[in-house]
């Protein structure tokens, strides 16, 4: 199961976006998404629901609970 710093960096890079990016779209400094990215901090709820909201993923991909990000969209047609 992959962890939040993992998703995290695998999302920003799969947009082409550098952590500087992410920080200002959502409102946190770039040291932020760095250690987030490292693991050397834990996000606190607001910057979660931040990042799965600029993402647009679930909060239970997010953090590794599920392997199917669009969770969160259930009974909407994703095709």
């Amino acid at each position: 199961m992959h962890s939040l710093s993992e998703r995290v960096k695998v999302l920003r890079l799969e947009m082409g976006l550098k952590q500087s990016d992410v920080a200002t779209a959502i409102g946190v400094r770039h040291t932020m998404i760095s250690m987030l990215e490292s693991s050397q901090r834990s996000p606190s709820f607001e910057v979660l629901t931040a990042l799965a909201d600029f993402f647009d993923v679930s909060l239970d991909y997010l953090c590794g609970r599920s392997d199917n990000p669009h969770s969160h969209k259930e009974g909407v047609d994703n095709a």
